[in-house]
């Protein structure tokens, strides 16, 4: 399952930035529904798009989220929150830590029998901050960091179910998130283009702007990188039966 056209595809954070970015090209690729998960309430003239008010922290609103959904091929975790900060007020890191980190694993988690039955996709947006972490905006880049490594988790653990997980690590993009940030940024629409290129492409990591991309090339041969496939090799071999 490389392509979007056709799909079923849930992206959660839909209603602006990168998000929005996310849902209309996703929709340019023809995708026969998308599912735009938003915590206010959201309206789009496409009639393919069915808003899906979801709060990613709150357990209530992403299990009935999961029953409203019916069928999903292409799962993209893109809600996120980040705050300036440098550790002063533990609240803060909790915070970042609910959404970025705990809020992918929940959503991912409740719609695994969907992704399972479609042998899907699972797409988390991360940030470069999660392998070089940005020291004022010191929860965003811990809380990135810990969802990079629970998506390599996801990615070894969910091979055996036909399930792929792609990291998306951006660079500066030109958001609210972000305008704040004084760096060359890139826009969210060439953003959204190259996520769903590498998805199409089945890149397990996807590097989808100019400074994110200076990266891409020795992050593949890297030792982290061969240590990362080395464990799930071994992970795969014990839930075999291979390896004693």
């Amino acid at each position: 399952m490389a392509a979007v056209e056709g799909k079923i595809i849930l992206i959660t954070g839909a209603n602006r930035g990168i998000g929005r970015a996310l849902l209309e090209e996703v929709l340019r690729r023809g995708a026969r529904q998308a599912y735009a998960a938003t915590r206010e309430p959201f309206a789009h003239p496409d009639e393919r798009v069915v808003p899906l008010r979801l709060d990613v922290t709150d357990a209530t609103q992403v299990q009935q989220a999961a029953r409203t959904v019916s069928s999903l091929d292409v799962l993209v975790n893109n809600a996120g929150v980040a705050l300036y900060d440098g550790l002063e007020d533990r609240a803060v890191l909790e915070h970042h830590l609910a959404v970025n980190l705990l809020g992918v694993h929940g959503v991912t988690q409740a719609f695994l029998p969907h992704l399972t039955r479609s042998r899907g996709a699972v797409v988390n947006n991360l940030a470069v901050g999660a392998v070089a972490p940005l020291p004022f905006i010191a929860s965003y880049s811990i809380s990135k960091a810990a969802a990079f490594s629970l998506t390599q988790v996801q990615r070894a653990l969910l091979a055996d179910r036909g399930i792929r997980v792609h990291a998306v690590l951006t660079g500066p993009t030109e958001t609210d998130m972000s305008r704040d940030f004084d760096a060359p940024k890139a826009s969210p629409e060439s953003v959204a283009r190259a996520v769903f290129d590498g998805v199409e492409n089945q890149e397990e990591d996807i590097f989808p702007d100019s400074l994110s991309r200076v990266m891409a090339a020795g992050w593949q041969s890297s030792p982290a990188k061969a240590l990362e496939r080395e464990y799930a090799a071994i992970a795969a071999g014990e839930r075999a039966g291979t390896v004693p």
